[in-house]
């Protein structure tokens, strides 16, 4: 027995699903009514809900896009969003349910950003699904013990960008947003991407950041913030979510100190798990740099069922490298002209 049901609905949603084991941020109401209203997704989250208690929880955003097509994803723009399933019900039961309703739905097809164990009775090991690196740190090992962790570089650059003047400030004012906004501008431009709408930084400095739900860490040197890290808070659990900076600064290593006491910050104020989020398999680079604050690595892979084909495909979301190579050259405030359009057709 399961319910189809939008979390908005529901005053109570937070406070019994931070009773639930496995639960996110991406669970959440705030994360659901950023998506909402930052780009009209229509929420069906596959439910079952007893004396307030959640056993059974699927969450899914309907995306309706001339462009793109209509397809129902667990959840857009989320790292992870794991399904919740008590033992006894049949995960596979339920799989063809939500098969029966995206196709009334009319759905191209259906994506589980995570879930991988649940999967694992499909017999999918001839489906290459795509695979990202996840990070996690223990926080509740203490500073201390943090600290003896980190990798020797991380320790020396900490210890340089401090010694460089480089101050470190938390914030959950609209200031530090709009500072956060213009180094992301910068950082997206960088990698050959636009950015994100500011509409929707808006909606989540509205919904997150001013609830208590995130909160903003930047650099700064001199006066001027040079680089800037952004937390989803949930229950006793945090999340890396977004990341930015202005790498004419980069020989001053603010990242590193940035990182550090960010760590501090989780530590001192009760949280126990930091999530660093999703790495691409072959972004080495980064995946060192999470590697060296003391992480350690899982895999998570993305399940695509095609509705038409009746069969899990490979999909591939990522930004070709031509595209990538003319973006690069693009101005900013054309970039995030193209961010504006393109975000709600793709998530």
């Amino acid at each position: 027995m399961f319910s189809i049901i939008n979390p908005l609905n529901y005053p109570w949603w937070d406070e019994i699903l931070l009773s639930t084991e496995g639960y996110s941020f991406f669970h959440s109401s705030s994360w659901a009514e950023v998506l909402i209203d930052s780009y009209g997704f229509t929420p069906f989250y596959f439910s079952s809900i007893h004396d307030k208690r959640i056993s059974l929880l699927i969450p899914l955003m309907e995306v309706d896009s001339f462009i793109s097509g209509r397809r129902g994803i667990s959840l857009p723009f989320s790292d992870f969003c794991e399904p919740i399933i008590d033992e006894g019900i049949s995960f596979i039961d339920l799989f063809f349910e939500i098969v029966k309703f995206a196709k009334r739905r009319g759905w191209r097809y259906i994506e589980f950003r995570g879930g991988k164990d649940l999967f694992n009775s499909f017999n999918l090991l001839e489906i290459n699904t795509p695979s990202f690196i996840i990070h996690k740190i223990d926080l509740k090992k203490g500073i201390d013990n943090l600290y003896k962790e980190l990798r020797d570089s991380n320790k020396r650059n900490i210890k340089k960008a401090s010694n460089l003047g480089v101050k470190v400030n938390f914030s959950r004012t609209w200031e530090s947003m709009e500072n956060f906004y213009s180094l992301n501008s910068i950082t997206r431009k960088r990698h050959g991407l636009p950015s994100q709408p500011k509409p929707f930084f808006k909606n989540f400095y509205d919904k997150v950041i001013a609830k208590n739900r995130g909160i903003i860490a930047l650099a700064f040197y001199n006066g001027h913030p040079v680089s800037a890290y952004i937390f989803c808070l949930f229950g006793n659990k945090a999340i890396y979510k977004y990341g930015a900076s202005d790498l004419n600064f980069q020989n001053l290593r603010p990242n590193n100190l940035l990182m550090w006491e960010s760590i501090k910050w989780l530590c001192e104020n009760g949280f126990e798990e930091l999530s660093l989020g999703r790495t691409e398999w072959e972004n080495e680079g980064l995946r060192q740099f999470k590697k060296g604050w003391g992480a350690e690595e899982d895999f998570i892979s993305y399940f695509n069922y095609d509705l038409k084909k009746e069969d899990f495909v490979l999909q591939n979301h990522q930004i070709l490298d031509w595209q990538k190579w003319i973006l690069k050259r693009l101005p900013i405030p054309v970039l995030n002209l193209i961010g504006s359009i393109f975000y709600r057709h793709a998530a």
